[in-house]
């Protein structure tokens, strides 16, 4: 993380400031929730000491702890060794020198569930009429579903028939395609949306319910929750008849993989779905119909049982109950 001027703390409780230089940092909600749960389970870990008096075996013991008591993931590994990394970088202003040594678990890599193009038209149809639209575009434009929902008016630009991605993962901005079939239904959504606030900067899609902002406490309207779009998407899963785990995110992976299997440049492909590496988008490569999908087994290939003469084999079941192979009579 790049070091910058950082102005004085005003809070002088550890976890409030942790809250404080998270918002001056601009990082999202969702990571301040992440960071300040995993920094309060190290103290809490250490017996509430402060995380001064620690250093590089304690917080090693707390990591491993996680790792082969806990059982967690790789991936809440490293979250977890970010938020100790941002608390003693960032708030405490102690440089790690010894941060270095600690192991980090390899990362695994999991093929991605993939609809085919029958499946995600099945799906879609399934939806319920109020989250259509939204799933629509988490296909139609490899949208994750935070970025589709909070989607602001001015960011569909119907001329140019695009979409800008603002502060997507990484806090980049991006732009994908308005998907032409989407065109209609996201006018119709806007107009359903307008509020008596600026037309621009409303959600496209907001929630039905005002609530209370939990940085602010400003009671205003939010765009619509994330959990119920995805409960919505299982129910259509339900429905169509599906026998694949699905979720929100499955849509971005059809999305992707169905425009590499229709000949788009990866290259292409990974600055739609805003990766930074093109080795992140090279997992779809894995299941195109040009690949595995489209070869044939050996199993195929085997001559027939007639054609093999006196050495066939059938399978025979010992007195010891195990199974073993012998010859024809």
């Amino acid at each position: 993380m790049k070091s910058f001027a950082k102005p004085p703390l005003q809070s002088t409780r550890l976890l409030d400031q942790v809250r404080e230089r998270i918002r001056y940092c601009h990082y999202s909600y969702r990571t301040e929730q992440a960071y300040v749960h995993w920094i309060r389970r190290y103290i809490r870990f250490h017996a509430l000491r402060h995380p001064r008096e620690l250093g590089g075996p304690d917080v090693e013991r707390f990591l491993t702890d996680l790792a082969t008591v806990r059982n967690v993931s790789p991936s809440t590994h490293k979250q977890a060794l970010s938020a100790i990394l941002f608390l003693y970088r960032q708030v405490l202003d102690i440089e790690l020198p010894w941060m270095q040594q600690i192991g980090r678990p390899k990362q695994r890599l999991h093929i991605p569930v993939v609809l085919s193009r029958e499946e995600i038209a099945s799906l879609l149809a399934n939806v319920e009429p109020g989250f259509r639209r939204i799933a629509g575009l988490l296909y139609g434009a490899g949208l994750r579903l935070n970025e589709c929902l909070c989607l602001r008016v001015k960011d569909v630009d119907f001329d140019r028939r695009v979409i800008v991605v603002r502060d997507g993962k990484g806090s980049k901005d991006r732009v994908v395609m308005l998907p032409g079939p989407m065109e209609p239904a996201l006018r119709d959504q806007i107009n359903r949306s307008r509020a008596s606030e600026s037309l621009a900067w409303h959600w496209v899609f907001p929630s039905p319910t005002l609530s209370i902002d939990p940085r602010t406490q400003l009671r205003r309207r939010h765009h619509q929750y994330e959990q119920t779009v995805g409960r919505a998407i299982s129910r259509a899963t339900l429905a169509a008849g599906l026998a694949k785990k699905v979720t929100a995110h499955t849509l971005r992976h059809s999305f992707a993989t169905h425009l590499l299997d229709s000949g788009i440049n990866i290259r292409r492909v990974q600055e739609l779905l805003g990766h930074n590496d093109v080795s992140t988008t090279m997992i779809y490569t894995h299941i195109l119909s040009s690949s595995a999908a489209g070869l044939r087994s050996p199993l195929e290939l085997l001559p027939p049982a007639s054609a093999a003469g006196d050495h066939a084999v059938r399978w025979v079941r010992q007195p010891t109950a195990v199974y073993a192979i012998a010859k024809a009579a």
